[in-house]
């Protein structure tokens, strides 16, 4: 087991936390951002696992938009 700070233990309660949160998270990007789902959807899994995103694509699709909600 690690001595980390970051590691906690993982429970049942902990985990319906973290869904119920990224759940309202999505909800609330996609009132934000109409139309994005699929990049909502992976920007959000990036932010979970602490991973990076390169946001491509034509002007007016709403990255800075999307960045600025996050």
């Amino acid at each position: 087991m690690s001595d980390s700070p970051l590691a906690t233990t993982l429970t049942a309660e902990n985990l319906q936390h973290a869904s119920q949160q990224a759940q309202a998270l999505r909800v609330e990007l996609r009132k934000a951002v109409i139309g994005q789902d699929l990049v909502i959807d992976d920007v959000l899994t990036a932010l979970i696992a602490g991973g990076h995103v390169l946001l491509e694509g034509v002007p007016g699709l709403g990255k800075t938009l999307l960045v600025r909600a996050l």
